[in-house]
């Protein structure tokens, strides 16, 4: 039988082992996670090439804010950087589609960032309920993009919505006495989303009257004679659904009308991607035009404000607010990039099914816009509502500021 000695050197030597084991058992799991630096890659597919357009750009602007502030604190899931890749459309739907498969095949890929263009996305469904790509809608307006029927639903918006946004415009109408209101039109899904929007709203208030609508083609290089008929027809203020190019055409035609044939135009939102000012030139200053948004960088509260104001300015050449080209899109993607990154990390995974249910079961969080209580649900994957909407004019040096109510 073994003497005290021998067992208790025989303890000793299996306590030794234990612990060396220990230790390197410890020691592997601290050097896989400091070796687990992959990148969790974010795409952006938007319209970069497209001549005049900023919008892309400001939505690039905004998820590299986040993403600047987000890999400063340590990035997500323990310590992995984000990272992003851009991908060019042009405006293209085929384009689009080719990206969306792109991007569904890079497995490092957790979400991609849409651009300004409804009609792009609208046609990119089909390939995201195929692919399964985490969608993220920050600046595309048309309300079938969240209303796709998809289950699960792997699109989510933090952006304007068509069915919120046209009451909004008819309602500004009325508030200023304009009762009989003409609707010029985009003759593509997104001008199709806004005249149903406003015929629904119609349907249950006694609103505006809608006198005629008239549909105008992209790149047309001329509308007057689509505004005279809404003219013609009694109209005393416009709702006008356009992208930058043709309503600086607009804008430039009404001014050189008498001044008694000059009615207020109300713009949707797309004017604001582009360089729309600087097409319109001088003549704006002589229309009466103003435009929806969802938020201004003049109405942030200021911690969150500042905050993004530090992250520009060393990102940026941006120093002031009135520095800042496409607002909506800059803060839109912002945030979006800031609860994206709070759901992967609840989701423990940059899996996209992971991440997409996540997405739907976060807590509240103060962003850049609002305190989003939560940002989405299981059954709304819409983070903004009517009461971020507002009406926005430009300033004689172009800068787009908020109208007084």
């Amino acid at each position: 039988m073994p003497d005290a000695t021998f067992q208790a050197d025989t303890r000793r030597r299996k306590v030794l082992a234990l612990t060396l084991l220990g230790g390197m058992a410890s020691s592997f799991s601290l050097a896989g996670k400091a070796v687990d630096k992959t990148p969790v890659v974010i795409g952006i597919d938007g319209e970069f090439g497209l001549a005049h357009s900023t919008s892309a750009q400001a939505v690039e602007f905004g998820v590299r804010a986040a993403v600047t502030e987000i890999n400063e604190a340590g990035g997500v899931l323990g310590g992995r950087p984000l990272e992003i890749l851009t991908k060019d459309h042009r405006s293209m739907p085929a384009r689009g589609i080719r990206n969306i498969e792109e991007f569904a095949a890079m497995p490092n890929v957790v979400a991609v960032f849409g651009g300004r263009f409804s009609p792009v996305v609208i046609e990119q469904l089909p390939k995201l309920r195929e692919t399964k790509l985490l969608f993220m809608a920050v600046w595309s307006s048309a309300d079938v993009i969240v209303d796709n029927g998809m289950k699960p639903n792997y699109i989510f918006r933090l952006s304007l919505r068509d069915s919120l946004a046209m009451p909004t415009m008819l309602k500004s109408a009325e508030a200023r006495g304009l009762k009989n209101v003409g609707l010029l039109l985009t003759n593509t899904s997104w001008g199709r989303s806004n005249l149903a929007a406003a015929e629904k709203y119609l349907e249950s208030v006694d609103g505006p009257k809608i006198v005629q609508t008239t549909w105008y083609n992209w790149r047309d290089t001329t509308l007057v004679d689509k505004y005279n008929k809404l003219l013609n027809a009694g109209a005393k203020a416009m709702v006008l659904v356009a992208n930058d190019d043709e309503a600086a055409v607009l804008v430039r035609e009404v001014a050189a009308l008498p001044r008694e044939k000059r009615i207020p135009i109300i713009s949707h939102w797309g004017i604001t991607g582009g360089e729309f000012v600087k097409q319109a030139g001088p003549a704006l200053n002589d229309v009466d035009f103003s435009v929806i948004q969802t938020f201004s960088f003049f109405n942030a509260d200021k911690q969150p404000l500042s905050q993004f104001m530090r992250t520009a300015a060393k990102i940026s050449d941006v120093r002031k607010v009135d520095d800042i080209n496409a607002p909506v899109g800059v803060a839109h993607a912002y945030d979006m990039m800031h609860i994206l990154a709070r759901a992967i990390n609840l989701a423990g995974t940059a899996d996209r099914p992971a991440v997409r249910d996540a997405l739907e079961r976060l807590p509240e969080y103060r962003g850049l816009i609002k305190r989003y209580k939560p940002p989405f649900t299981p059954t709304r994957h819409e983070a903004l509502g009517p009461g971020e909407l507002i009406m926005a004019r430009y300033r004689h040096d172009g800068v787009l500021v908020p109208m007084k109510k």
